[in-house]
């Protein structure tokens, strides 16, 4: 018996479900791998929060797209080609030395996919959706973050109507960065509200 097949020992026990489930699948004929490496793809390297990322960094080396990010996020945005279901309507909030804004969508899970990609499972879980409004501060703390008592935190309620994303602040020392050394330092929680960008070196 050919014993040359392939195993998936170095996968953990969810990829590997994962995995042998595509095979079937596959094998039955139901589904194209082609086409799921394609999607893949699409979410990795076209719909992602490295999207939201490049949008960032050029509002923090670009001071016309700034304002222009501030006035009309949506028109703003699809300049650089970022737009499609859910992004057709968007706003960005600024993050300043006093305010700190945050993202949630209450009803359901409203969320700006064309700038953050897919939505973590948190951001939809009804403890997040609650507790985010009620007790922000409480919720950024379990995040790992923890503000002044002087910063205020803003909560933003993303619609089906109109979809919200975060522009943090800028890290300090990086006056010296280009837009893609900038872009890599942005995360995907700090367009949501719930972290920061990474500092200066640690990208």
């Amino acid at each position: 018996m050919s014993h040359d097949h392939h195993h998936d020992n170095d996968l953990d026990p969810f990829a590997a479900r994962v995995k042998a489930l595509e095979t079937i699948l596959t094998e039955k004929g139901l589904i194209d791998p082609a086409a799921i490496d394609a999607i893949v793809e699409t979410y990795e390297t076209k719909v992602g929060p490295r999207n939201g990322a490049h949008v960032v960094a050029k509002a923090w080396t670009d001071p016309e797209f700034n304002d222009w990010l501030k006035r009309d996020a949506t028109a703003a945005i699809a300049s650089l080609g970022y737009m499609g279901r859910q992004g057709e309507h968007m706003q960005s909030v600024f993050n300043t030395p006093d305010t700190h804004n945050m993202i949630v969508c209450t009803l359901c899970s409203c969320y700006p996919w064309t700038v953050l990609g897919v939505p973590p499972v948190w951001y939809k879980a009804p403890s997040y959706r609650s507790q985010a409004v009620i007790n922000p501060r409480g919720v950024l703390a379990e995040f790992g973050l923890e503000l002044p008592q002087s910063t205020r935190i803003r909560v933003w309620d993303s619609t089906a109507e109109l979809r919200y994303m975060v522009v943090p602040m800028r890290p300090e020392g990086t006056d010296g960065m280009s837009e893609a050394e900038l872009a890599a330092l942005v995360t995907r929680d700090s367009m949501i509200g719930t972290g920061l960008p990474l500092a200066s070196g640690a990208a």
